[in-house]
C-alpha cells in the first residue's frame, strides 16, 4: 500500500518538477536575452585603476606646438592634462569653484580657443575645447557627488550615492557646457577637427 501511494504521489509530483524546470530554463533564457538587449553593465570601477601610462598615446615629453603631427584628438578629454605647452597655457585659467569663477574661466578659455583658431593652431583649439568640456564634466561630478567623490576607495571602489553634491557646481557645469558646445559648433574648428581625425586620429 505504501509503495502504491508513493508511486501515485511521485506520479503527480514529477510532472510539476518538469514544469518548474522548464519554467526556470525559460526565465533564465529571457533574462539572458534582456541583458543583451539592454546592455546590462557589469559592476563598474574607475577606469584609472587599469591606466597604463606607457601605452597612452599622449606623452608629457613631447612639445605639441613643435610637433603637432604627433597630436591625436582621441575621445572626449583624452590628453588634456598631458599635452604641453597647452596644458600650462590653458590649465592655469581653468576653475569652476563657483558660478562666477566658472564664467570668468570659461570666457577666458573660449577666447583662447578663438585665438588658436585665428592662428590656425588646431592642437591649441582642441585642447581649449577639452578644457571647456572638462570644466563641464568635473563640475557635474561635484554636482552629483559630495566632494566630487564618485567611488569609495575604502569599500573596493563601490559607487557612492548620487545626488549628494552641490547645486552651485551644477550651475558651474551649465556655464562650461554652454562654452564647450559653442566651441564644438564653430564651423572652422569642426572642419579642422574632421580633417585632423581622418588624417591622424
Amino acid at each position: 500500500m505504501h509503495n502504491i501511494l508513493t508511486e501515485i504521489w511521485f506520479g503527480h509530483l514529477l510532472p510539476s518538477v518538469k514544469v518548474l524546470k522548464s519554467l526556470t530554463s525559460d526565465l533564465l533564457q529571457q533574462n539572458a536575452e534582456l541583458a543583451v538587449v539592454f546592455h546590462m553593465p557589469k559592476e563598474r570601477k574607475p577606469s584609472y585603476l587599469d591606466f597604463d601610462l606607457n601605452s597612452y598615446p599622449w606623452k608629457a615629453d613631447i612639445d605639441y606646438r613643435k610637433h603637432p603631427e604627433k597630436y591625436l584628438v582621441g575621445k572626449g578629454e583624452q590628453g588634456v592634462l598631458i599635452c604641453e605647452p597647452y596644458k600650462s597655457e590653458i590649465g592655469q585659467h581653468w576653475r569652476f569653484k563657483t558660478p562666477e569663477i566658472a564664467l570668468q574661466s570659461s570666457t577666458h578659455i573660449y577666447s583662447m580657443f578663438e585665438s588658436y583658431i585665428q592662428q590656425n593652431d588646431f592642437v591649441g583649439a582642441d585642447m581649449a575645447r577639452k578644457y571647456l568640456q572638462m570644466g563641464y564634466t568635473r563640475s557635474r561630478r561635484y554636482a552629483n557627488y559630495k566632494g566630487g567623490h564618485k567611488y569609495d576607495k575604502a569599500q573596493d571602489y563601490q559607487l557612492l550615492e548620487r545626488g549628494t553634491g552641490s547645486a552651485e557646481k551644477a550651475r558651474s557645469a551649465e556655464i562650461f557646457y554652454t562654452a564647450y558646445k559653442k566651441a564644438e559648433a564653430d564651423p572652422i574648428y569642426a572642419a579642422m577637427k574632421k580633417d585632423w581625425k581622418q588624417a591622424r586620429g
